[in-house]
């Protein structure tokens, strides 16, 4: 695994490094992409850190040994949850495993907040958080633009994915306009809006929620989720369920009034469809998951393999699935049953002091980490 504060090029006569910041500040686009595209680039695991509103900003990324930056390939950017943070998400969200068979990069961005924990940091969500953090739409707006123009990223597959406080963030800077995203990927932290209650009922505050574009959205939620409880409640920047959420998002995105609802034995799948430029809105509720990324804990008969098989999948497997057909194509499936139940014992796991996982006695390739005590 190699490490760098710089974008690493590397070029048949040498390897010639950049200090990220010079492309954001000194580098037109134009020039950068033309240096860029059509240099390989060494796979590996990387950290570079970027100026943004006069604070530095820390970023773990990934290239995959496939990268010849003469293709166009795309790009997903991973949000940690609160008291996380990026080696820590990318421990939990495997996406750097699936960037490497898959082809594509992967950037995860660390929150301006400290956290409660050492080495460990927090998102300073537009109309909720009382922090004073730095303004995070636009360190994710440079580090995009950093991305494509110091790599050869298609501009037409940049996606997100988010973890409880890091879903939370990813769903404000959407709800704010920014349409940087074809679509979108929630644990346990998916809003539509900051929340209000009106005659009794806590609901998103709808002029808090504009997107600029419809967005396809998925979205994994569990009923034993103690710190988002999909049922609503819990803290303050929670309140509204995450049915709630997911109504909001389907109208939104102009979808059919009804979601087409999918029962299995652990989880249930809501599909809204019909939804304006060929997006899609769905949802797994997993009947056993806690405030946890779900791993390889639930298999999932997939439609669109053409064999109705089931796999075991996590819930990242399942995301790029979603992402490669934009939402619009692959949203016929269902949720089977669950490989490590409720009577399976959970081990704690080293992963910054925090999470559980399957027990060594479930199924094979089902013990992959759940961190579960992030916000």
């Amino acid at each position: 695994m190699t490490t760098s504060t710089v974008f690493p090029h590397v070029r048949a006569r040498g390897v010639l490094r950049v200090v990220a910041g010079l492309f954001l500040f000194g580098i037109s686009t134009a020039a950068a992409q033309a240096a860029t595209c059509g240099s390989p680039i060494e796979p590996g695991q990387y950290g570079l850190t970027f100026q943004s509103g006069g604070v530095e900003r820390e970023v773990v990324y990934v290239i995959p040994s496939s990268y010849t930056g003469k293709k166009k390939v795309p790009l997903v950017l991973d949000f940690h949850g609160s008291n996380s943070n990026p080696k820590v998400q990318l421990g939990r969200s495997h996406w750097n495993e699936v960037a490497e068979r898959e082809g594509f990069v992967v950037m995860a961005l660390a929150g301006s907040l400290k956290g409660e924990l050492p080495n460990t940091h927090a998102w300073n969500v537009p109309g909720v958080t009382a922090g004073d953090g730095a303004d995070e739409s636009a360190a994710i707006r440079e580090l995009l633009k950093l991305a494509k123009d110091t790599l050869c990223i298609d501009s037409t597959k940049v996606y997100a994915s988010g973890y409880s406080g890091g879903g939370r963030m990813l769903s404000q800077y959407i709800c704010n306009g920014f349409g940087d995203f074809a679509a979108a990927g929630f644990v346990m932290g998916l809003r539509a809006g900051t929340p209000v209650e009106e005659n009794g009922v806590w609901q998103p505050r709808r002029e808090s929620c504009q997107p600029s574009r419809p967005v396809s959205i998925i979205a994994f939620s569990g009923k034993k989720d103690h710190v988002n409880p999909f049922e609503g409640g819990g803290r303050a920047y929670w309140r509204y369920g995450g049915e709630v959420a997911l109504n909001r998002w389907a109208e939104l995105n102009g979808c059919e009034t009804r979601a087409s609802l999918e029962t299995g034995e652990n989880a249930d799948v809501a599909t809204y469809a019909g939804c304006r430029a060929g997006t899609s809105v769905v949802s797994y509720v997993i009947a056993s998951a806690d405030h946890a990324w779900p791993a390889r804990t639930v298999r999932f008969r997939l439609a669109s393999n053409g064999d109705n098989s089931i796999r075991e999948v996590d819930a990242t497997d399942r995301m790029w699935e979603f992402f490669k057909a934009s939402g619009g194509e692959m949203i016929a499936t269902v949720a089977v049953d669950a490989a490590c139940g409720d009577k399976q014992k959970t081990a704690a796991i080293s992963d910054g002091g925090q999470g559980t996982r399957c027990s060594p006695s479930s199924k094979p390739g089902s013990n992959a980490p759940l961190v579960s005590d992030d916000l």
